[in-house]
């Protein structure tokens, strides 16, 4: 698929910004052009530099009072621990209508950094994926509109309904990393969500769900006047990235992220995040994403100059893209 095909969406790092700053970022990432924008649901930040982690829910309300065209999704919301499930159909129902059209609910199964807050110990992958499996179940049912009684092995619902609901139900996107997640993504989902542009991730998924179905991928991306100012930036602001394996979703605290990323280097960053000014590498790496098999690719810029990103691919990528 040509890159020319693909849609371009804006990440939102709740970890990163205020929520009034989110606001006005959802505003320029719809008046410089990018087709959908996402948003990261955490109830901590990876690490304390970043020193933010604002309510999502009450951001996606000042989003759609401040926006009409671009569409608007979670990257991703974890409905099993944290949150009841119940109460994410609600609120993702609310939503969509205040965007009508415009809004998708993006799951997944977690990290142990947000959802440990409420007690809980945390499962296994294998339960996790049974508890999401659940309660996209529940969230459905309730977006029908009926009273739902629910009796699983991981939630009980008792006489619940879901009033505020839009005309249509928003699709639900699960995110997935590795191929037991990707099945589970494609029998549950309306749309595959990933954070690297892993291949083998977007085509089981398609053997489970056909095609037709979108596939989003985020691709890292921190643009500044310099490589090495960028590099630095990325460096102080975004080290998790670039840790291996599954520490992602295990460790708890942001104390053990800073501790696990004085491993990391800065070219570790620099081999997972796009740095500089360079448009052709910003290119390549949209390519990339979708010479692997998604059709959607939101761009996350690191750091606070977010304004300089959004005139750079006002200027030279978007631009190069629509030709």
């Amino acid at each position: 698929m040509p890159a020319a095909d693909v849609h371009l969406g804006y990440m939102l790092s709740s970890e990163e910004h205020p929520a009034p700053d989110l606001v006005a970022f959802a505003q320029r990432a719809e008046e410089v052009g990018f087709e959908y924008a996402v948003i990261s649901d955490h109830y901590h930040p990876w690490t304390n530099t970043q020193g933010q982690s604002s309510f999502v829910w009450s951001v996606l309300g000042g989003i759609a009072a401040k926006t009409d065209r671009i569409g608007m999704g979670t990257a991703v919301t974890c409905p099993t621990m944290r949150y009841h499930p119940a109460v994410i159909a609600q609120a993702a129902a609310t939503v969509a209508t205040m965007m009508p059209g415009r809004f998708m609910l993006g799951v997944g199964t977690g990290e142990n950094l947000n959802e440990h807050v409420t007690g809980q110990a945390w499962p296994s992958y294998g339960t996790r994926a049974a508890m999401l499996k659940e309660a996209v179940e529940i969230i459905r049912r309730l977006w029908d509109g009926e009273v739902t009684n629910y009796d699983g092995d991981h939630f009980t619902v008792r006489n619940a309904r879901v009033y505020s609901r839009p005309d249509e139900p928003p699709p639900v996107v699960v995110a997935a990393s590795g191929p037991k997640s990707a099945e589970l993504a494609g029998r549950t989902g309306d749309g595959l969500m990933n954070f690297s542009a892993d291949p083998d991730v977007a085509a089981r998924f398609r053997s489970v769900s056909g095609n037709g179905k979108p596939c989003f991928i985020q691709v890292n991306v921190c643009w500044a006047e310099t490589e090495e100012e960028a590099r630095a930036t990325a460096r102080a602001n975004v080290p998790t990235v670039a840790l291996p394996g599954e520490l992602g979703n295990l460790l708890p605290t942001p104390k053990h992220y800073e501790q696990a990323v004085t491993l990391v280097t800065e070219q570790d960053i620099a081999d997972v995040v796009v740095c500089g000014p360079d448009v052709e590498a910003h290119l390549a790496a949209i390519d990339k994403a979708v010479d692997a098999g998604y059709t959607h690719v939101h761009i996350d810029q690191v750091g606070p100059d977010q304004e300089g990103f959004f005139e750079f691919y006002e200027r030279e990528v978007l631009p190069r893209l629509r030709r």
